[in-house]
């Protein structure tokens, strides 16, 4: 589930970013971590609206940061499209 995250060379990680990216329409896949604060999550499932991207829940954003290859927590990260 992961190794699409680690080797993108295209990823953008925080939500600021994922953001940008879906108002660009330049996002294929959403990470968003469970236990991120409700209204960070609200915010990304807004912008994504009917938009066909996949999105995939992370256990906690510890993990996620991790396999951004970050060594800080992280709410949310994308796959940008190539």
């Amino acid at each position: 589930m992961f190794e699409e995250l680690k080797n993108a060379e295209n990823k953008v990680v925080g939500l600021k970013q994922l953001l940008r990216g879906l108002a660009a329409d330049d996002v294929s896949v959403v990470y968003i971590a469970d236990d991120a604060d409700r209204h960070v999550k609200e915010q990304i499932l807004t912008a994504i609206g009917e938009k066909d991207i996949h999105i995939v829940n992370v256990e906690s954003m510890r993990e996620l940061g991790e396999q951004c290859g970050i060594d800080v927590s992280a709410a949310c990260a994308a796959i940008l499209n190539n």
